[in-house]
């Protein structure tokens, strides 16, 4: 029985998915997570699973990263991007960072279907309203993402939640670990993203996000 991996935040859109994925192999067998740091759990417990659908916009990441980083850790894994966004550079760009199809949120559920069947046959997808144009990232694009994709999904947690402001006494109680344990991993974070303080840990992760907007810096901390 094949393993399918949802990963999206909204319990109505996860159903959805999980229709569509059953309506294209009956059989599947399906997994959801509402955050990346509860897939990242998810794809351990299942690493032989056939398909990935990831929601770009959810709890533990921002644009692209967890897209780079899933491709990088585990490239055997196909993976189809959804989202709200009805750009075709938004898609072309998901396509560039390694996903094998890209699904607006808006898409019927026989389409939805297709796009399934298609990514489980080793082809690409895309709406036919977003075929066309280039699907090569700009350099610097391109760099920050072979460099996220070299952490460990340990490292990434940590990435994220130093992006999205966290201390680390915070970022040690939620990961159960000690606060030294956070800056060893703090520490091999700055040395992959070649980097050399938080701020521009999380001025890294903000790379890839889908608009590339600038983040807040996060507070200061003790050290790494």
């Amino acid at each position: 029985m094949p393993d399918i991996l949802i990963a999206d935040d909204h319990p109505l859109f996860r159903e959805a998915m999980q229709r569509a994925v059953l309506s294209a192999l009956p059989q599947a067998s399906v997994h959801s997570a509402d955050s990346v740091h509860a897939l990242l759990g998810l794809i351990e417990q299942f690493p032989d699973a056939e398909l990935l659908l990831l929601d770009l916009h959810m709890p533990g990441a921002r644009g692209y990263s967890a897209l780079a980083h899933i491709r990088g850790q585990y490239p055997g894994l196909p993976t189809i991007v959804v989202s709200g966004h009805e750009e075709s550079l938004v898609a072309r760009r998901a396509l560039a960072h390694g996903a094998s199809a890209y699904i607006p949120k808006s898409t019927p559920g026989e389409a939805i279907v297709e796009a399934i069947r298609t990514v489980l046959d080793g082809d690409v997808w895309l709406p036919p309203s977003l075929l066309g144009g280039s699907t090569e990232l700009r350099p610097d694009e391109a760099a920050a993402a072979a460099r996220i994709a070299t952490l460990t999904p340990q490292q990434f947690r940590v990435m994220t939640m130093i992006a999205e402001g966290l201390l680390n006494k915070q970022i040690a109680y939620d990961l159960s670990v000690s606060e030294a344990t956070v800056k060893a991993h703090m520490t091999a974070i700055m040395r992959k993203l070649g980097v050399s303080n938080r701020t521009q840990v999380a001025l890294a992760a903000s790379q890839l996000a889908v608009d590339q907007e600038t983040m807040p810096a996060p507070p200061d901390d003790d050290g790494p």
